[in-house]
Protein backbone atom coordinates (compact mmCIF):
# COMPACT_ATOMS: atom_id res chain seq x y z
CA UNK A 1 0.00 0.00 0.00
CA UNK A 2 1.00 3.13 -0.86
CA UNK A 3 0.60 6.47 1.46
CA UNK A 4 -0.08 9.70 1.22
CA UNK A 5 0.01 12.72 4.53
CA UNK A 6 -3.25 13.66 5.80
CA UNK A 7 -3.29 17.89 5.01
CA UNK A 8 -1.73 19.68 7.70
CA UNK A 9 -0.93 16.61 9.84
CA UNK A 10 2.20 14.39 9.86
CA UNK A 11 -0.26 11.77 9.48
CA UNK A 12 0.21 8.51 7.20
CA UNK A 13 -2.75 7.36 5.29
CA UNK A 14 -2.95 4.27 2.95
CA UNK A 15 -3.56 5.94 -0.45
CA UNK A 16 -7.15 4.32 -0.86
CA UNK A 17 -9.18 4.26 2.37
CA UNK A 18 -11.93 2.34 3.28
CA UNK A 19 -15.51 3.45 3.37
CA UNK A 20 -17.70 1.24 5.83
CA UNK A 21 -21.14 2.84 5.00
CA UNK A 22 -22.36 -0.19 3.12
CA UNK A 23 -21.51 -2.57 5.38
CA UNK A 24 -24.72 -1.22 7.20
CA UNK A 25 -27.10 0.55 5.12
CA UNK A 26 -28.43 1.85 1.45
CA UNK A 27 -26.57 -0.54 -0.44
CA UNK A 28 -29.14 -3.74 0.06
CA UNK A 29 -28.55 -6.86 2.62
CA UNK A 30 -25.90 -6.72 5.08
CA UNK A 31 -23.80 -9.09 6.05
CA UNK A 32 -22.01 -8.69 9.32
CA UNK A 33 -19.19 -11.78 9.19
CA UNK A 34 -18.00 -10.89 5.32
CA UNK A 35 -18.03 -7.27 6.87
CA UNK A 36 -16.02 -8.20 9.77
CA UNK A 37 -13.67 -10.33 7.26
CA UNK A 38 -13.30 -7.54 4.98
CA UNK A 39 -12.33 -4.87 8.12
CA UNK A 40 -9.65 -7.69 9.19
CA UNK A 41 -8.85 -7.46 5.34
CA UNK A 42 -7.81 -3.83 5.40
CA UNK A 43 -5.62 -4.49 8.04
CA UNK A 44 -3.79 -7.17 6.41
CA UNK A 45 -3.40 -4.48 3.25
CA UNK A 46 -2.42 -1.60 5.17
CA UNK A 47 -5.28 0.14 4.23
CA UNK A 48 -5.25 2.14 7.88
CA UNK A 49 -8.14 4.71 6.68
CA UNK A 50 -11.72 3.77 7.95
CA UNK A 51 -14.57 6.16 7.44
CA UNK A 52 -17.65 5.81 9.37
CA UNK A 53 -20.78 8.51 10.61
CA UNK A 54 -23.08 7.78 13.04
CA UNK A 55 -25.63 7.72 10.78
CA UNK A 56 -24.94 4.27 8.87
CA UNK A 57 -27.52 2.08 10.02
CA UNK A 58 -28.82 4.40 12.85
CA UNK A 59 -24.90 3.67 14.62
CA UNK A 60 -24.99 -0.25 13.59
CA UNK A 61 -21.85 0.72 11.06
CA UNK A 62 -19.91 2.12 14.13
CA UNK A 63 -20.72 -0.47 16.47
CA UNK A 64 -19.46 -3.07 13.72
CA UNK A 65 -16.33 -1.30 12.97
CA UNK A 66 -15.46 -1.38 17.04
CA UNK A 67 -15.04 -5.49 17.13
CA UNK A 68 -12.23 -4.70 14.92
CA UNK A 69 -10.81 -1.25 15.37
CA UNK A 70 -10.53 -1.54 19.33
CA UNK A 71 -8.01 -4.75 19.02
CA UNK A 72 -6.03 -2.85 16.70
CA UNK A 73 -6.44 0.62 17.75
CA UNK A 74 -2.79 1.97 17.22
CA UNK A 75 -3.49 0.42 13.28
CA UNK A 76 -6.71 2.62 12.30
CA UNK A 77 -7.56 6.07 11.73
CA UNK A 78 -10.90 6.28 11.88
CA UNK A 79 -13.24 9.14 10.89
CA UNK A 80 -16.72 10.00 11.45
CA UNK A 81 -19.47 12.37 11.36
CA UNK A 82 -22.49 13.48 12.75
CA UNK A 83 -25.24 15.93 12.14
CA UNK A 84 -28.10 13.71 10.26
CA UNK A 85 -31.23 13.00 12.57
CA UNK A 86 -34.30 11.02 11.82
CA UNK A 87 -37.90 12.56 12.46
CA UNK A 88 -40.26 9.86 12.99
CA UNK A 89 -41.69 9.27 9.43
CA UNK A 90 -38.64 8.31 8.96
CA UNK A 91 -37.34 11.69 7.04
CA UNK A 92 -33.61 12.53 7.18
CA UNK A 93 -32.69 16.52 8.51
CA UNK A 94 -29.29 17.90 9.88
CA UNK A 95 -28.54 19.17 12.97
CA UNK A 96 -25.75 21.11 13.34
CA UNK A 97 -26.40 22.83 17.05
CA UNK A 98 -23.87 22.44 19.84
CA UNK A 99 -26.54 20.91 22.29
CA UNK A 100 -26.85 18.05 19.38
CA UNK A 101 -22.42 18.03 18.77
CA UNK A 102 -22.25 16.99 22.34
CA UNK A 103 -24.36 14.10 22.76
CA UNK A 104 -23.67 13.15 19.59
CA UNK A 105 -19.57 12.74 19.90
CA UNK A 106 -20.50 11.03 23.56
CA UNK A 107 -22.70 8.46 21.66
CA UNK A 108 -19.95 7.78 18.76
CA UNK A 109 -17.12 7.27 20.84
CA UNK A 110 -19.75 4.68 23.45
CA UNK A 111 -20.13 2.79 19.81
CA UNK A 112 -16.79 2.68 18.67
CA UNK A 113 -15.12 1.74 22.34
CA UNK A 114 -12.57 4.25 22.27
CA UNK A 115 -11.65 6.95 24.05
CA UNK A 116 -10.82 9.86 20.60
CA UNK A 117 -11.69 10.25 17.26
CA UNK A 118 -9.37 10.67 15.15
CA UNK A 119 -11.06 12.77 12.25
CA UNK A 120 -14.28 14.28 13.40
CA UNK A 121 -17.07 15.38 10.61
CA UNK A 122 -19.79 17.60 10.80
CA UNK A 123 -21.65 15.62 8.03
CA UNK A 124 -22.97 18.59 6.08
CA UNK A 125 -23.70 22.25 6.88
CA UNK A 126 -26.50 23.66 9.23
CA UNK A 127 -28.25 26.89 7.34
CA UNK A 128 -29.80 27.59 11.12
CA UNK A 129 -26.51 27.44 12.39
CA UNK A 130 -23.44 29.63 11.88
CA UNK A 131 -20.65 27.86 10.89
CA UNK A 132 -18.59 29.43 13.35
CA UNK A 133 -20.80 28.55 16.29
CA UNK A 134 -20.67 24.88 15.67
CA UNK A 135 -16.56 24.61 14.69
CA UNK A 136 -16.18 26.57 17.68
CA UNK A 137 -18.28 23.61 19.54
CA UNK A 138 -15.96 20.83 17.83
CA UNK A 139 -13.12 22.57 18.37
CA UNK A 140 -13.59 22.10 22.00
CA UNK A 141 -14.15 18.80 21.63
CA UNK A 142 -10.26 18.87 20.53
CA UNK A 143 -8.86 20.93 23.93
CA UNK A 144 -11.28 17.89 25.59
CA UNK A 145 -9.22 15.26 24.15
CA UNK A 146 -11.94 13.46 21.98
CA UNK A 147 -11.00 14.47 19.13
CA UNK A 148 -7.86 14.96 17.23
CA UNK A 149 -9.01 16.49 14.20
CA UNK A 150 -11.95 18.01 12.81
CA UNK A 151 -13.71 17.73 9.05
CA UNK A 152 -16.38 18.83 7.05
CA UNK A 153 -18.47 17.20 4.20
CA UNK A 154 -20.37 18.59 1.57
CA UNK A 155 -19.06 22.64 2.24
CA UNK A 156 -19.31 25.37 0.62
CA UNK A 157 -16.11 27.72 -0.26
CA UNK A 158 -17.68 30.17 1.99
CA UNK A 159 -18.56 27.57 4.80
CA UNK A 160 -15.03 26.49 4.83
CA UNK A 161 -12.71 29.56 4.98
CA UNK A 162 -15.59 30.45 7.99
CA UNK A 163 -15.01 27.49 9.76
CA UNK A 164 -11.02 27.57 8.81
CA UNK A 165 -10.66 30.64 10.60
CA UNK A 166 -12.12 29.36 13.76
CA UNK A 167 -10.40 26.10 14.25
CA UNK A 168 -7.76 24.63 11.64
CA UNK A 169 -9.77 22.09 9.29
CA UNK A 170 -7.73 18.86 8.47
CA UNK A 171 -10.14 17.48 5.66
CA UNK A 172 -12.93 18.28 3.41
CA UNK A 173 -15.20 15.38 2.32
CA UNK A 174 -17.40 15.83 -0.96
CA UNK A 175 -18.40 13.32 -3.33
CA UNK A 176 -15.43 13.23 -6.65
CA UNK A 177 -15.19 11.00 -9.15
CA UNK A 178 -15.11 10.89 -13.16
CA UNK A 179 -18.77 11.87 -13.32
CA UNK A 180 -18.82 14.36 -10.17
CA UNK A 181 -16.13 17.27 -10.90
CA UNK A 182 -17.89 20.45 -9.74
CA UNK A 183 -14.91 20.63 -6.76
CA UNK A 184 -12.36 21.21 -9.23
CA UNK A 185 -13.63 25.17 -10.02
CA UNK A 186 -13.22 26.34 -6.36
CA UNK A 187 -12.89 23.63 -3.49
CA UNK A 188 -10.13 21.98 -4.83
CA UNK A 189 -7.83 24.97 -4.97
CA UNK A 190 -9.00 26.28 -1.86
CA UNK A 191 -8.41 23.08 -0.11
CA UNK A 192 -4.99 23.43 -1.45
CA UNK A 193 -4.35 27.04 -0.24
CA UNK A 194 -5.24 25.91 3.28
CA UNK A 195 -3.60 23.23 3.37
CA UNK A 196 -6.77 20.92 3.74
CA UNK A 197 -6.71 17.31 2.70
CA UNK A 198 -9.53 16.43 0.26
CA UNK A 199 -11.38 13.41 0.71
CA UNK A 200 -13.60 11.98 -1.88
CA UNK A 201 -16.60 9.93 -1.35
CA UNK A 202 -18.17 7.60 -4.14
CA UNK A 203 -15.12 8.07 -5.87
CA UNK A 204 -16.18 4.90 -8.36
CA UNK A 205 -19.74 7.32 -8.50
CA UNK A 206 -22.02 4.72 -6.63
CA UNK A 207 -20.35 1.36 -8.78
CA UNK A 208 -21.44 3.26 -12.07
CA UNK A 209 -18.11 3.07 -13.18
CA UNK A 210 -17.65 -0.17 -12.18
CA UNK A 211 -19.13 -2.13 -15.13
CA UNK A 212 -21.39 -4.15 -12.36
CA UNK A 213 -24.83 -2.33 -12.69
CA UNK A 214 -26.46 -2.51 -16.15
CA UNK A 215 -29.54 -2.52 -15.16
CA UNK A 216 -31.39 -0.84 -12.35
CA UNK A 217 -34.31 -3.41 -11.85
CA UNK A 218 -31.36 -5.71 -10.82
CA UNK A 219 -30.77 -3.65 -7.40
CA UNK A 220 -32.12 -4.33 -3.69
CA UNK A 221 -35.60 -3.34 -3.30
CA UNK A 222 -33.99 -0.57 -0.59
CA UNK A 223 -30.48 -0.08 -2.62
CA UNK A 224 -30.43 4.02 -2.71
CA UNK A 225 -29.32 4.03 -6.02
CA UNK A 226 -32.82 3.27 -7.02
CA UNK A 227 -33.50 7.20 -6.21
CA UNK A 228 -30.43 8.48 -8.12
CA UNK A 229 -31.02 10.08 -11.87
CA UNK A 230 -27.51 8.94 -13.05
CA UNK A 231 -29.23 5.06 -12.85
CA UNK A 232 -32.68 5.92 -13.86
CA UNK A 233 -33.49 5.29 -17.88
CA UNK A 234 -33.12 8.94 -18.53
CA UNK A 235 -29.80 8.36 -18.14
CA UNK A 236 -28.90 4.93 -18.20
CA UNK A 237 -28.64 4.77 -21.92
CA UNK A 238 -25.76 7.48 -21.73
CA UNK A 239 -24.10 5.95 -18.95
CA UNK A 240 -24.25 2.63 -20.51
CA UNK A 241 -22.15 3.55 -23.01
CA UNK A 242 -19.84 5.54 -21.60
CA UNK A 243 -18.96 2.73 -19.04
CA UNK A 244 -19.16 0.12 -21.96
CA UNK A 245 -16.11 2.29 -23.70
CA UNK A 246 -14.33 2.96 -19.72
CA UNK A 247 -14.55 -0.67 -19.83
CA UNK A 248 -12.67 -1.29 -22.56
CA UNK A 249 -10.20 1.49 -21.85
CA UNK A 250 -9.66 -0.23 -18.77
CA UNK A 251 -8.58 -3.73 -20.25
CA UNK A 252 -6.04 -2.33 -22.33
CA UNK A 253 -4.48 -0.88 -19.42
CA UNK A 254 -5.06 -4.25 -17.68
CA UNK A 255 -6.68 -3.38 -15.11
CA UNK A 256 -10.37 -3.37 -14.15
CA UNK A 257 -12.86 -0.66 -14.26
CA UNK A 258 -12.83 -0.22 -11.03
CA UNK A 259 -9.14 0.47 -10.60
CA UNK A 260 -8.89 2.39 -13.48
CA UNK A 261 -11.67 4.98 -11.69
CA UNK A 262 -9.30 4.95 -8.44
CA UNK A 263 -6.40 5.97 -10.53
CA UNK A 264 -7.79 8.29 -12.26
CA UNK A 265 -8.61 10.27 -8.67
CA UNK A 266 -5.69 9.30 -7.54
CA UNK A 267 -3.77 11.23 -10.81
CA UNK A 268 -5.49 14.19 -9.52
CA UNK A 269 -3.06 15.22 -6.54
CA UNK A 270 -1.25 13.43 -3.51
CA UNK A 271 -3.54 15.47 -1.50
CA UNK A 272 -6.45 13.48 -2.25
CA UNK A 273 -7.32 10.53 -0.55
CA UNK A 274 -10.27 8.35 -1.88
CA UNK A 275 -12.12 6.16 0.52
CA UNK A 276 -14.19 3.81 -1.67
CA UNK A 277 -16.61 1.76 0.10
CA UNK A 278 -17.16 -2.00 -0.16
CA UNK A 279 -18.76 -4.46 2.07
CA UNK A 280 -16.84 -7.78 0.24
CA UNK A 281 -12.98 -8.66 0.68
CA UNK A 282 -13.01 -9.77 -3.36
CA UNK A 283 -14.07 -5.78 -3.83
CA UNK A 284 -11.71 -4.16 -1.27
CA UNK A 285 -8.67 -5.91 -2.83
CA UNK A 286 -9.28 -4.66 -5.85
CA UNK A 287 -9.31 -1.24 -4.90
CA UNK A 288 -6.63 -1.64 -3.08
CA UNK A 289 -4.94 -2.82 -6.27
CA UNK A 290 -5.49 1.06 -7.62
CA UNK A 291 -2.35 2.31 -6.27
CA UNK A 292 -0.65 0.03 -8.66
CA UNK A 293 -2.12 1.14 -11.85
CA UNK A 294 -0.13 4.38 -13.35
CA UNK A 295 -1.75 6.53 -15.32
CA UNK A 296 0.13 8.45 -18.48
CA UNK A 297 -0.79 11.84 -19.38
CA UNK A 298 -2.14 10.33 -22.95
CA UNK A 299 -4.23 7.91 -20.70
CA UNK A 300 -6.03 11.03 -18.78
CA UNK A 301 -6.25 13.15 -22.22
CA UNK A 302 -8.05 9.96 -23.30
CA UNK A 303 -10.57 9.30 -20.72
CA UNK A 304 -11.41 13.08 -20.79
CA UNK A 305 -12.22 12.16 -24.26
CA UNK A 306 -14.45 9.35 -23.53
CA UNK A 307 -16.23 11.83 -20.62
CA UNK A 308 -17.06 14.53 -23.55
CA UNK A 309 -18.74 12.04 -25.40
CA UNK A 310 -20.75 10.65 -23.51
CA UNK A 311 -22.06 13.87 -21.08
CA UNK A 312 -25.67 13.09 -20.33
CA UNK A 313 -24.61 11.79 -17.15
CA UNK A 314 -27.13 13.05 -14.83
CA UNK A 315 -27.28 14.40 -11.45
CA UNK A 316 -25.37 12.86 -8.51
CA UNK A 317 -28.50 13.05 -6.21
CA UNK A 318 -32.13 13.29 -6.25
CA UNK A 319 -33.65 17.31 -5.92
CA UNK A 320 -34.07 16.67 -2.06
CA UNK A 321 -30.65 15.08 -1.24
CA UNK A 322 -29.13 18.52 -3.27
CA UNK A 323 -30.93 20.79 -0.60
CA UNK A 324 -28.71 19.61 1.91
CA UNK A 325 -25.22 20.04 0.11
CA UNK A 326 -23.91 23.72 0.87
CA UNK A 327 -23.26 25.63 -2.10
Amino acid sequence: MKYRTLGNTTEKLSAVGLGCMGMSFAYGPIDNTESIATLHLALDLGINFWDTADMYGKGHNEELISQVLVPNRDKIFIATKFGFRSREDGSTYFDGSVAHLKKAVEDSLRRLKIDTIDLYYAHRIDPNVPVEEMVGAMATLVKEGKVRYLGLSEASAVSIRKAHRVHPITALQSEYSLLTRDVEKEILPLCRELNIGFIPYSPLARGLVTATVSDTNKLAADDFRRTLPRFNDQHMDNNRKLVDAFAAFAKEKQCTPSQLALAWVLAQGEDIIPIPGTKRRKYLQENADATKVDLLPADLKAIEALLLKYPDTGQRYSEGSMKLVNH
